[in-house]
């Protein structure tokens, strides 16, 4: 029998491309395969007219497994950091709210009510335990803090970082840290201020590369070369016949050709309906999962304008900080707009700044049917009335996804506990994907990491 050692890795977005490379590290024969254009998921980079625009996420948070990424490709030298003192703004009856970063801010902030802060100062002295059931952000933030809290703070970051409902998004899911909190503490408060102290009480930097976040996948890319390949379309995944055999046989279409190879494992590194479509055959429990997760669909409309245009109405000292959020009760349609200039260099020309908004999530999922040019007229008209900006933009980039981002929502750690156990009983099948682990690019590339591992591991314990 023939000895079969290459690893597939399915799908060219961010987790696939991470596993790939680290598949690559562990010494391990790997072939990575896209079927669209390019490599990347939804993280791309645009440049038009001395604008350049991010299109998916906007930066990325400084994790370990990531930093560690980014010095074995050699972007170091590459890499941007904001200000981590930058403000953030929450839309409060029509004017900019600075954001409340610390308790202390907390307490002094107009966001909140008199009696949100009394909550706030006495959450230490309430020892609490978390529920014995899955429990949502908004059912936990209103045990601990109330509806004030909710409504003006945690619900605008949910809808805007996650595109979440707050009322469905699982706490142990999408924050397991917050509960953990409670779980060791008996308070999220005392807990949070006991970790800042052990870790110095440094905060996170957000980051991005001079040339923008398609870097990453490009020069992940660039290093797996040729075993790295866009246009390739998974036509059949079947078991290999010979008689106790772990490995399988793919077949797939490049340009106008179809090649089939062995492989001994597959990660299928792609959304959870693509998964599910592709492993129908091996297991139907994989479709019934795979379905359960839940997606919400975005709308990013991207923006240069020049600076005389901008009149700062509500921002005293002009465009400086990261963005502002906005609550579903100031009735707009924005869920929150990233101040792409203020927060790195080379992202508009002298004298413009670049804008990118979003729409849509679990709170206006029909947002996102709508026309590129109705998309681009909405975020117009509603970036305009907060900052106070005159005339038509420079220009404008719409990106739209019906299935942007996984919902951590109740329920769902049940689903991938299931799902992992489901591919512990399918030998040589693993998943990866942004649905695991967290959304975020760092998420994405510590499970990536998790799974090359456990791949490997298989690998060389099989006979």
């Amino acid at each position: 029998m023939a000895i079969v050692s290459k690893i597939l890795v399915i799908g060219g977005g961010i987790s696939g491309l991470a596993c790939a490379w680290r598949l690559r590290q562990l010494g391990r024969p790997v072939l990575l395969l896209e079927r669209g254009p390019r490599f990347g998921g939804v993280i791309d980079t645009i440049e038009q007219n001395g604008f350049r625009f991010d299109i998916g996420p906007q930066s990325f948070t400084n994790t370990q497994a990531l930093f560690e990424l980014i010095d074995e490709l050699g972007l170091g030298s590459e890499l941007l950091q904001a200000d981590p003192r930058a403000p953030r703004y929450i839309l409060r009856h029509g004017r900019l709210v600075p954001a409340p970063l610390s308790p202390p801010q907390l307490l002094l902030t107009p966001l909140l009510s008199a009696r949100t802060k009394l909550r706030i100062i006495s959450e230490p002295f309430r020892h609490t335990r978390p529920p014995e059931t899955d429990e949502s952000v908004a059912a936990f933030v209103r045990r601990k803090f109330g509806s004030d809290l909710l409504a003006n703070l945690v619900a605008p970051f949910i809808s805007g970082v996650w595109a979440g409902d707050p009322e469905k998004l699982s706490l142990a899911s999408a924050f397991p840290s917050v509960r953990g909190l409670e779980e060791r503490y008996g308070s999220v408060i005392r807990g949070a201020m006991k970790q800042r102290r052990q870790s110095g009480g440094k905060r996170s930097s957000l980051c991005n590369f001079r040339g923008g976040l398609s870097r990453l996948a490009a020069a992940i890319a660039a290093q797996l070369g040729d075993s790295a390949l866009t246009g390739a379309e998974i036509t059949a995944i079947r078991r290999s016949p010979e008689a106790n055999s772990h490995s399988f046989e793919v077949t797939y279409k490049f340009g106008a050709a179809t090649e089939s190879l062995g492989i001994a494992a597959v990660v299928v590194a792609l959304p959870a309906d693509e998964a599910a479509r592709l492993l129908a055959s091996f297991h139907p429990k994989f479709g019934g999962l795979l379905g359960k997760v839940e997606y919400a669909g975005v709308a990013q409309v991207s923006a240069g304008y020049r600076l005389d245009q901008i009149n700062y109405r509500n921002v005293e000292t002009g465009l400086k900080g990261f963005g502002f959020l906005v609550p579903r009760s100031e009735g707009l349609r924005l869920l929150g707009t990233v101040w792409n200039s203020s927060l790195f260099p080379g992202r508009a020309p002298g004298g413009m700044a670049s804008f990118t908004s979003f729409l849509g999530g679990m709170t206006d999922p029909e947002i996102v049917s709508y026309s590129p040019e109705r998309l681009a007229a909405i975020a117009h008209s509603e970036l305009s009335s907060v900052l106070g900006i005159t005339g038509a933009p420079v220009l404008q980039h719409v990106a739209c996804w019906q299935r942007a981002l996984p919902q951590y929502n109740i329920g769902h750690h049940g689903v991938t506990s299931a799902l992992r156990t489901l591919c512990a009983e399918t030998p040589g099948v693993f998943l990866a994907g942004n649905y695991f682990a967290g959304p975020s690019i760092g998420a994405c590339v510590e499970h990536a990491n998790e799974v090359a591992r456990n791949v490997a591991d298989f690998c060389s314990a099989a006979p």
